[in-house]
C-alpha cells in the first residue's frame, strides 16, 4: 500500500511539472486603433450637471472586424458647426495616476472615457460670444494612436468654457 500511493505521489509531481511546463498561450496580438476602424459619440451623462460642471462620455466603437489597442488620455479637438478646430486644452481628470493603460477593443465593442468641463461658467480673460465662454461644439475630433482620426458627434451640442478645458479620464474598456 506505501508503494501504491508513493507511485500516485510521483505521477502527480510529474504531471503537475508537465503542465508547468508548458508555455503559456500567447495572447492575440493587437494593433494600435486607425481612425478608419473606429466609430465615436461624445454624448452628456444624464444627471451629471451641477456646480457649473458636466460629464459627458466619449465612446468608441471598434466597427472593423480585427481588434484593435487603444491607451492613455484620449487626443481630441472640438470642432465648430463648420468644422473649424475650437480651443481644447486637454487635462488629465485624475493627474499622476495610471494613465496609459492598454484598452483592448475586439471587433463590435466599445472603450470610453469621460470628460468633465464648465459649459457656463468663463475662465480667466475669456471672451464673451453672446452669453457663452466660448463657441458651441458640434463635434469632436479623436486622433487615433495607430494614425487617423474620427469624428464624433456632441451631443447636445455645448459651448466648453475655460479656454475649451476638458478633464479627461483614460480610456477603460466597456461602454
Amino acid at each position: 500500500m506505501a508503494l501504491l500511493r508513493g507511485q500516485v505521489v510521483v505521477l502527480l509531481l510529474a504531471v503537475a511539472a508537465a503542465l508547468g511546463a508548458a508555455p503559456p498561450a500567447a495572447p492575440k496580438a493587437s494593433t494600435f486603433c486607425t481612425g478608419a476602424q473606429l466609430t465615436g459619440k461624445f454624448a452628456v451623462v444624464p444627471n451629471s450637471a451641477g456646480a457649473g460642471n458636466i460629464v459627458y462620455a466619449l465612446t468608441l466603437r471598434n466597427r472593423s472586424t480585427s481588434p484593435c489597442t487603444i491607451a492613455g488620455l484620449p487626443d481630441v479637438t472640438l470642432l465648430g458647426r463648420s468644422g473649424q478646430a475650437l480651443p481644447t486644452h486637454i487635462r488629465a481628470a485624475l493627474p499622476n495616476t495610471l494613465t496609459s493603460v492598454l484598452v483592448h477593443i475586439a471587433p463590435g465593442r466599445w472603450a470610453r472615457a469621460t470628460a468633465r468641463f464648465s459649459p457656463d461658467v468663463p475662465g480667466e480673460g475669456e471672451p464673451l460670444y453672446g452669453r457663452r465662454c466660448e463657441p458651441m461644439a458640434y463635434k469632436l475630433t479623436v486622433r487615433a494612436p495607430g494614425g487617423g482620426k474620427t469624428l464624433a458627434p456632441v451631443t447636445p451640442p455645448t459651448p466648453v468654457c475655460e479656454h475649451g478645458q476638458l478633464q479627461l479620464s483614460a480610456y477603460a474598456a466597456g461602454r
